[in-house]
Protein backbone atom coordinates (compact mmCIF):
# COMPACT_ATOMS: atom_id res chain seq x y z
CA UNK A 1 0.00 0.00 0.00
CA UNK A 2 2.37 2.53 -0.98
CA UNK A 3 2.01 6.00 -2.20
CA UNK A 4 3.95 7.96 -4.80
CA UNK A 5 4.28 11.73 -4.98
CA UNK A 6 5.71 12.40 -8.29
CA UNK A 7 5.96 15.94 -8.03
CA UNK A 8 8.31 15.62 -4.76
CA UNK A 9 9.56 12.70 -5.96
CA UNK A 10 8.44 10.54 -2.66
CA UNK A 11 7.42 7.26 -1.97
CA UNK A 12 5.37 6.70 1.57
CA UNK A 13 4.73 3.09 2.79
CA UNK A 14 3.65 1.49 6.10
CA UNK A 15 6.41 -0.31 7.88
CA UNK A 16 6.76 -2.21 10.88
CA UNK A 17 7.30 1.01 12.94
CA UNK A 18 6.05 3.71 11.19
CA UNK A 19 5.54 5.52 7.70
CA UNK A 20 8.68 4.43 5.42
CA UNK A 21 9.72 7.77 3.20
CA UNK A 22 11.76 7.65 0.49
CA UNK A 23 13.72 10.72 -1.25
CA UNK A 24 15.30 11.21 -4.34
CA UNK A 25 16.66 14.00 -6.45
CA UNK A 26 15.94 15.17 -9.85
CA UNK A 27 18.99 14.00 -11.39
CA UNK A 28 18.65 10.48 -9.87
CA UNK A 29 15.12 10.47 -11.26
CA UNK A 30 16.26 11.40 -14.90
CA UNK A 31 19.10 8.95 -14.31
CA UNK A 32 17.16 6.01 -13.65
CA UNK A 33 14.25 6.96 -16.38
CA UNK A 34 17.35 6.71 -19.07
CA UNK A 35 18.18 3.58 -17.67
CA UNK A 36 14.83 2.40 -17.79
CA UNK A 37 14.12 3.72 -21.30
CA UNK A 38 17.48 1.45 -22.17
CA UNK A 39 16.54 -1.48 -21.06
CA UNK A 40 12.96 -1.11 -22.52
CA UNK A 41 14.52 -0.67 -26.01
CA UNK A 42 16.76 -3.50 -25.36
CA UNK A 43 13.78 -5.79 -24.64
CA UNK A 44 11.46 -4.69 -27.58
CA UNK A 45 14.88 -5.26 -30.05
CA UNK A 46 15.59 -9.30 -28.59
CA UNK A 47 11.74 -9.76 -29.31
CA UNK A 48 12.01 -8.02 -32.76
CA UNK A 49 15.13 -10.35 -33.59
CA UNK A 50 13.59 -13.28 -32.21
CA UNK A 51 10.50 -13.31 -34.60
CA UNK A 52 13.00 -12.08 -37.54
CA UNK A 53 14.80 -14.99 -37.12
CA UNK A 54 12.23 -17.27 -36.91
CA UNK A 55 10.81 -15.84 -40.30
CA UNK A 56 14.07 -16.02 -41.97
CA UNK A 57 14.40 -19.46 -41.00
CA UNK A 58 11.50 -20.59 -42.29
CA UNK A 59 11.88 -18.70 -45.58
CA UNK A 60 15.45 -20.56 -45.89
CA UNK A 61 14.18 -23.45 -44.92
CA UNK A 62 11.56 -23.36 -48.13
CA UNK A 63 13.98 -22.07 -50.32
CA UNK A 64 15.96 -25.29 -49.84
CA UNK A 65 13.24 -27.55 -50.52
CA UNK A 66 12.17 -25.87 -54.15
CA UNK A 67 15.43 -26.00 -55.55
CA UNK A 68 15.81 -29.45 -54.53
CA UNK A 69 12.69 -30.53 -56.48
CA UNK A 70 14.04 -28.98 -60.11
CA UNK A 71 13.47 -31.45 -62.89
CA UNK A 72 14.07 -30.54 -66.08
CA UNK A 73 11.65 -30.37 -69.22
CA UNK A 74 10.42 -33.08 -71.64
CA UNK A 75 11.80 -32.82 -75.01
CA UNK A 76 15.44 -30.78 -74.16
CA UNK A 77 18.54 -31.87 -75.12
CA UNK A 78 22.16 -30.65 -74.17
CA UNK A 79 24.19 -28.33 -76.46
CA UNK A 80 27.83 -27.37 -76.19
CA UNK A 81 27.87 -22.96 -75.28
CA UNK A 82 31.21 -23.14 -77.06
CA UNK A 83 32.18 -25.86 -78.75
CA UNK A 84 35.91 -24.41 -79.63
CA UNK A 85 36.32 -24.10 -75.79
CA UNK A 86 38.71 -26.37 -73.49
CA UNK A 87 35.97 -26.44 -71.01
CA UNK A 88 32.43 -28.72 -71.69
CA UNK A 89 29.60 -26.36 -70.73
CA UNK A 90 26.38 -27.39 -71.70
CA UNK A 91 23.25 -25.78 -71.29
CA UNK A 92 19.94 -27.22 -71.91
CA UNK A 93 17.06 -26.23 -74.67
CA UNK A 94 14.02 -27.09 -75.87
CA UNK A 95 14.02 -29.48 -78.64
CA UNK A 96 10.12 -27.96 -79.55
CA UNK A 97 11.87 -24.25 -80.16
CA UNK A 98 11.52 -22.84 -83.63
CA UNK A 99 14.80 -22.03 -85.30
CA UNK A 100 13.87 -18.64 -85.17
Amino acid sequence: MSIPNYTYLKLKMPGPHGVITVVTSFCRAYECEVKCCGHATAVVASEELATLRGEVTKEVLDAKKSTGSFKSAEGSKEVLVDPSSSKAKKVRIGTALSSK
